[in-house]
């Protein structure tokens, strides 16, 4: 099958307005996919579908949700109605506190656990029952490094980036032989606007050798067939700062899977 045929006919990506969000966006409808566009901000939003349409890239729904509010996914599920999607990106879940747990009010880890986990789980939920039904579409699950490990600095974001990588491993193990991709894409440490903010708030300098957001993106949809996890800057089976490789990794959540099923029944 084509991209198209295999994830089409809609699109939805989640946290779409800027870098690897606005990346996605653009490459997925350039392969015929129709893009429904969720961020907070109405402006970028509407300037990325303009910009999508002079491209050539279909049709293009930008969509305002504020992705860490309680009701996100009541109002996601309203924007996307009746249309069939075969492709689920969760791009939203950028740390912009870089901060100790204990300095910043709860209310603002709260925001960040619903937008990153909470959220996304519910969208998972929902796009992929009639993906399996179907038998083909895609969800792909943006991580972070942050998610091999806690640091004094990252304590809320790092967990909710360790839940990312079980959760879509655990999907991968359910849903590949049933048709429907599952990939979380570790990236390093990557150009986005919302890194040279945060960056620019604590007065440091950017970092050598940053990821183009593009190259990114490309990565994570080449590598979608080839679940569940590609880590930025690592070949499939070299382990490097994610510890144990993402071959490795793809093999442990078979091997569970099948230990498993003799506790909780065959498919």
């Amino acid at each position: 099958m084509t991209f198209a045929e295999r994830y089409g006919p809609w699109a939805v990506i989640a946290g779409a307005s800027e870098g690897t969000g606005r990346a996605f966006a653009r490459q997925v409808a350039a392969q015929g996919v129709d893009c429904i566009l969720i961020a907070r901000r109405a402006e970028p939003l509407a300037a990325l579908a303009d910009t999508i349409r002079s491209e050539g890239g279909g049709d293009c729904v930008p969509a305002t949700v504020d992705l860490a509010a309680p009701v996100a996914f009541e109002e996601v599920v309203e924007v996307v109605g009746g249309r069939e999607v075969g492709l689920f990106i969760s791009n939203a879940g950028a740390d912009p506190n870089g901060s100790r747990f204990l300095d910043r009010d709860l209310a603002t880890w709260m925001d960040l656990v619903r937008r990153n986990v909470v959220t996304m789980m519910q969208c998972c939920h929902h796009f992929a029952g009639p993906m399996r039904a179907r038998g083909r579409g895609g969800l792909l699950l943006v991580n972070s490094g942050a998610c091999y490990g806690g640091s004094k600095f990252m304590a809320a974001y790092s967990a909710s980036k360790a839940f990312t990588l079980c959760f879509a491993e655990s999907l991968w193990g359910e849903l590949h032989e049933r048709g429907v991709d599952v990939l979380t894409l570790v990236m390093h440490m990557t150009d986005t606007p919302a890194l040279r903010a945060l960056l620019a708030e604590k007065g440091l300098p950017l970092p050598e050798g940053m990821a183009r957001p593009e190259d990114v993106a490309a990565l994570g949809l080449a590598r979608l067939p080839h679940g569940p996890v590609q880590n930025w800057g690592l070949e499939d089976d070299e382990p490097g700062y994610a510890l144990l490789s993402a071959s490795d990794r793809r093999k442990r959540v078979v091997e569970i899977g099948e230990v498993s099923s003799h506790v909780f029944g065959k498919d």
